[in-house]
């Protein structure tokens, strides 16, 4: 009995000291789970105070810079050089009555003052203050002597191109990606990089590097994105052109919320080379970049000058199509299809105004417009739209998150992501009886699950390409007007509203060129309809989006010009008549 006692109690000892030793365990590797973390934290807030410096130095010798030139040139008239569109700028500066200086330091000055106002800007470009020097001796190019903004994640060599994410910071580009060569051998001048969101993969222009952009028109209110710096510097008057990218609305909703025109070329019309997007592989809903101006000629000027022998020889993979300015330019009466809701989100009333209003002005011009209704709507957000852009289950963008803080304007977008799949299948089953449409967009982050089920994915967009094409053959259409997400939100609202991306990022999936032209502001009246609206679903998300884009009058009001595969110029051509229209409705 005692040699049992014993036993019992050198077992009892062994199972106490096998708990210690385990809790010891678990004590140390969560302390070194700790330690890596406050390490990783550590890092993470040096390379963010690197690129902040960096900024500020160079925001600092830009201003020095500035105001040297204005002590040896007092008489330049900057506020002329302002007003002037892009057509007139080169004109000007073609003939001589303008030099490169003149209009730069213009541009430089007032990027500066439009930054202090609206944090839109990432660094100014130093060396454009050499490249000025060497353009002012050699006068060629169609965008010759013109200052040219370019989104952050447009490589430009020697800058990081971050895409809001600290895991890309302190990696410098190697070279300038094509389109920013292209640019250069066209006599523009790179002189700033420009705010985007953390990630890309969202529509509020904030990240934990260089912090929220501004609106131009109501400081209370967000840019958009993920271009958002673009468009709050255009619209600020910063800029007279920007290169921007979008892959679900990047270039148009900044477009559309801060008042200017923008334009989403098809996918590989322009060069996308070292045009860093946040993850690569995703091959269902296609990026592209695009010019980003005050006006559609602009955007007109800046695809002639893209689409070159240069870029054609400096990227094999872009087709050599010239821009047809004959195409462009053509006057002959036009079917439009067009739409004021596209089923999944019912539009803010101000969305749909601009499309009513524009109808009639068509119209009136002679255009025959047709009803259009998407194919298939509810069933292409889910299993084509989200599924395509998060076929992995989001686990590449949680990645590149990994190291930094999430920035406000994301958290309520990618916190879901985190959770695991088996849970958001369960999740999902339970909302589904309280929201359809949240309960099946929840399932959907969760990815396509494998290699078969992904190839069926792309073959299921293949036949939505080929459906809607013939779709728009049966109703005999040459082009689309339909509403563009607007006015600009409130705050931390972009990555709660994701539903209402069914009006852009569908034409990505369709890899349609898309537009978008300002034709208006919101009115008291739309204010007071937007009192009544319930939305298609009634349900959270509606209630959310009718809250981000209260309080909006007087804020710009947009439509969106859509064409077919490689009619590029058709699209513009369309947006012009939009823009001539809304113009002459007002004198």
């Amino acid at each position: 009995m005692e040699n049992l006692k014993q036993l019992l109690q050198a077992e009892e000892l062994q199972n106490w000291s096998a708990a210690l030793l385990t809790a010891a365990a678990c004590g140390v590797g969560a302390l070194l789970v700790l330690l890596r973390r406050l390490r990783s934290s550590r890092e993470a807030t040096a390379k963010i105070q690197r690129a902040r410096d960096r900024r500020a130095e160079s925001l600092q010798r830009a201003e020095q810079a500035v105001l040297r030139y204005k002590q040896s040139h007092p008489v330049t008239n900057s506020a002329l050089i302002l007003t002037l569109s892009l057509s007139e700028l080169t004109q000007q500066l073609q003939e001589g009555s303008l030099s490169p200086e003149e209009v730069f330091y213009s541009y430089m000055e007032k990027t500066l003052d439009v930054n202090k106002q609206l944090n839109c800007c990432t660094e100014i470009l130093l060396e454009s203050f050499e490249q000025l020097k060497t353009v002012a001796s050699n006068k060629e190019g169609l965008l010759y002597g013109v200052p040219v903004s370019i989104k952050e994640n447009i490589h430009y060599k020697n800058h990081d191109s971050s895409c809001g994410v600290v895991i890309n910071l302190d990696k410098p580009a190697q070279k300038d990606s094509v389109v920013v060569e292209v640019l250069k051998r066209q006599g523009a001048i790179p002189f700033v990089k420009t705010n985007l969101p953390q990630g890309l993969l969202n529509y509020d222009c904030s990240n934990p590097i260089y912090g929220q952009t501004l609106n131009p028109h109501n400081h209370q209110k967000t840019s958009g994105g993920s271009s958002g710096g673009e468009g709050a510097l255009i619209g600020g008057g910063g800029s007279v052109l920007g290169i921007g990218s979008d892959i679900g609305g990047s270039i148009r909703i900044p477009a559309s919320f801060c008042g200017i025109c923008g334009f989403k070329p098809t996918s590989g019309r322009t060069s996308s080379q070292d045009i860093k997007p946040i993850y690569r592989g995703q091959k269902s809903v296609l990026s592209s970049s695009g010019p980003m101006a005050r006006d559609v000629d602009s955007l007109a000027l800046c695809m002639k000058a893209l689409l070159c022998n240069h870029m054609f020889s400096l990227d094999p993979t872009v087709p050599p199509m010239p821009f047809d300015t004959e195409i462009y330019q053509s006057s002959k009466p036009l079917r439009i299809g067009y739409l004021e809701n596209d089923g999944y989100t019912q539009p803010s009333p101000s969305m749909a105004r601009g499309v009513r209003e524009v109808k009639a002005l068509l119209e009136q011009a002679g255009h025959t417009l047709v009803p259009y209704t998407p194919l298939r709507i509810n069933e292409i957000v889910t299993e084509l739209l989200v599924k395509g852009v998060l076929a992995d289950g989001a686990t590449n963008l949680l990645q590149k998150l990994e190291g930094g803080p999430v920035d406000p304007c994301l958290t309520a977008q990618v916190y879901p992501y985190y959770i695991p799949n088996w849970f958001k299948k369960v999740l999902s089953f339970l909302l589904k009886p309280l929201s359809p449409r949240g309960s099946a967009i929840f399932d959907a982050t969760a990815g396509i699950g494998s290699i078969s089920n992904l190839w069926k994915q792309h073959a299921a967009v293949e036949d939505y390409i080929s459906e809607t094409v013939a779709e728009w053959r049966r109703c005999n259409i040459d082009v689309l007007l339909c509403p563009i997400i607007g006015p600009a939100y409130n705050f931390f609202y972009c990555g709660k509203v994701t539903q209402v991306l069914s009006y852009t990022m569908t034409y990505n999936l369709l890899n349609f060129p898309a537009g978008v032209v300002p034709v208006s502001t919101v009115t008291t009246e739309d204010e007071e309809e937007l009192r009544h609206y319930k939305g298609i679903y009634q349900d959270r998300w509606d209630r959310m989006f009718k809250e981000a884009v209260s309080g909006g009058e007087g804020l710009p009001v947009a439509v969106q010009c859509i064409a077919l595969p490689w009619q590029d110029e058709l699209c513009l051509r369309f947006m012009k008549e939009v823009e001539q229209l809304v113009k002459q409705s007002r004198e």
